[in-house]
């Protein structure tokens, strides 16, 4: 399930701030025609994006399986992508504004389409792991963008039917990304099998390029920022690496000792990292997350509560695909229909609380949470007491209840964590909100997988799974250990979210909207 779909629709990543109306109305100077033409090709974009993630989660096993690989190939083939998006997601703005959103953009899509035909004809796992970390790094840069050429390209007036069109486009990529999965690894076309997951993204991508190369107008932003925080990233990339590695392949390696070392050294590159940022916003306030940010309590508890919530988020799916092939011998495809229902509950509840929640942020976000925490004790039940007799509408009407929880919760968590940011610096607060999602996402992939892996020990290879009662009551149990820090996660943001920031005041008579 992606971790962006939602809020991507509500707040992008790294979001430009807005020009001026009457600024809007000289730069959407292009013919209407166009302009909805070239929204078209910069929403397929983000489309990929959302696609991609969600495509994926669904064949890991079979992935695994292919190329005879361990679990940890599977997180860091899932994860990785996630914590690549996440460290160059603020860059990757910052490229658009300074050298052109419509040069960053198509090296963006290029570099994502040649990267995803690397991921579809992989021999090996490392080869694998690589391209998809590229995926991530690609995505980072021409994701950003997307907000600025609508924001560039449109009036204000015609934003909202603009955003809506993105919106729609990031749903259909979560709702059809798992049932495409399982369609086509089941299909297994031209003797594919999981690889043509990657390959169909390869036309799409070509397409949008050529289209945007010859279509998109080149804008930058002035006033910015005119230097790139290379270091901050460095520092901040480093800190990620030292932290997840050891989560991802500690048990397979046995845990040596500088892998622990490793560990420890994650909380201090991440202590020089804050005082990198502190002097490079004191020297030019240009740093890749500015520190008066944090100044504000509402926004350092609102990203807490952002980076546990996505923790269990980010997660969730890929315990259960694990359980139900690897555990129970379930095929792809009946997975894949079985966890859509996620998505479809998502689709349900958005709508409730894009309309009622923005100035109820704090109460939709708890109520969500808890909901969410409820399905995964619904889940958890369901496997522990249903073992090999586990059915469709157990797993779906659990996940249903989970996506439910998200509509509420998901639409609204970004506007809340901001609602105390100045405007002059909800861009730059946008850009950390968004990347601290990819990363609880990439984290809880990293933690999580350690809990499941060690709770099940060897996977072996699924393919006699429901000839072995054994097996499966030994999956059963560690899944159902598993999903109680699904559980406990959505609960504490449950709990967290009162030290959010409260209702916003209801405009008065005569304020101007």
């Amino acid at each position: 399930m992606s971790t962006t779909t939602v809020q991507e629709a509500v707040r992008p990543a790294a979001a430009p701030p807005a020009p001026a109306p009457e600024e809007a109305e000289e730069e959407a100077s292009a013919p209407l025609r166009l302009r909805w033409l070239l929204l078209a090709v910069v929403t397929g974009a983000s489309f990929l994006d959302s696609l991609d993630v969600n495509i994926v989660t669904v064949v890991l096993p079979a992935v695994q399986r292919d190329l005879g690989t361990g679990f940890a190939t599977a997180q860091w083939t899932l994860a990785g992508y996630a914590l690549a998006f996440s460290l160059l997601l603020i860059t990757g703005g910052r490229l658009g504004d300074i050298h052109g959103r419509k040069r960053v953009f198509l090296a963006g899509v290029a570099g994502f389409t040649l990267a995803s035909a690397v991921c579809g004809f992989a021999p090996n796992a490392e080869l694998l792991v690589a391209a998809r970390l590229v995926q991530g790094l690609t995505a980072a840069l021409m994701v950003p963008q997307v907000m600025s050429v609508i924001v560039t390209l449109f009036r204000p007036k015609e934003w909202p039917v603009a955003f809506a069109v993105l919106g729609a486009a990031l749903t259909l990529g979560s709702v059809g990304g798992p049932l495409l999965g399982g369609l086509l690894t089941g299909l297994d076309l031209f003797g594919l099998g999981w690889r043509v997951i990657f390959l169909v993204n390869v036309p799409l991508g070509a397409l949008i390029t050529v289209l945007a190369a010859r279509l998109l107008p080149e804008t930058r932003q002035e006033g910015g920022p005119s230097r790139l925080d290379l270091p901050g990233v460095a520092l901040l990339t480093a800190a990620a690496f030292a932290l997840m590695y050891p989560l991802v392949q500690g048990r397979e390696q046995g845990w040596p000792a500088w892998m622990l070392l490793c560990a420890l050294a994650a909380p201090v590159l991440l202590t020089l990292f804050a005082l990198q940022q502190r002097r490079r916003h004191a020297r030019d306030a240009g740093a890749l997350v500015p520190p008066p940010l944090f100044a504000r309590r509402s926004f350092a508890v609102g990203l807490a509560v952002t980076l546990l919530a996505f923790t269990g988020i980010g997660s969730l799916a890929l315990i259960l695909t694990y359980h139900l092939q690897y555990g129970l011998g379930w095929s792809v495809l009946r997975t894949a229909l079985a966890t859509a229902a996620w998505p479809v509950g998502i689709a349900v509840t958005f709508q409730i609380a894009w309309r009622h929640g923005m100035r109820r942020g704090r109460l939709f976000v708890g109520a969500g949470a808890a909901v969410m925490a409820a399905g995964s004790l619904l889940l958890m039940a369901a496997v522990r007491t249903s073992g090999a007799g586990l059915s469709w509408w157990q797993v779906a009407g659990a996940e249903l209840v989970v996506g439910f929880g998200m509509g509420l919760c998901s639409p609204v968590l970004a506007s809340t964590v901001l609602s105390e940011v100045p405007p002059q610096d909800s861009g730059a607060g946008s850009g950390v909100v968004n990347a601290v999602t990819q990363f609880g996402s990439a984290a809880g992939v990293a933690v999580v997988g350690a809990i499941f892996l060690s709770a099940t020990g060897d996977l072996g290879a699924g393919a006699e799974a429901a000839a072995d009662p054994a097996r499966i009551d030994r999956f059963c149990s560690a899944t159902g250990a598993t999903l109680w820090y699904n559980a406990a996660a959505f609960a504490l943001t449950a709990l967290l979210s009162r030290l959010l920031p409260g209702p916003a005041p209801a405009p008065t008579e005569g304020t101007s909207s």
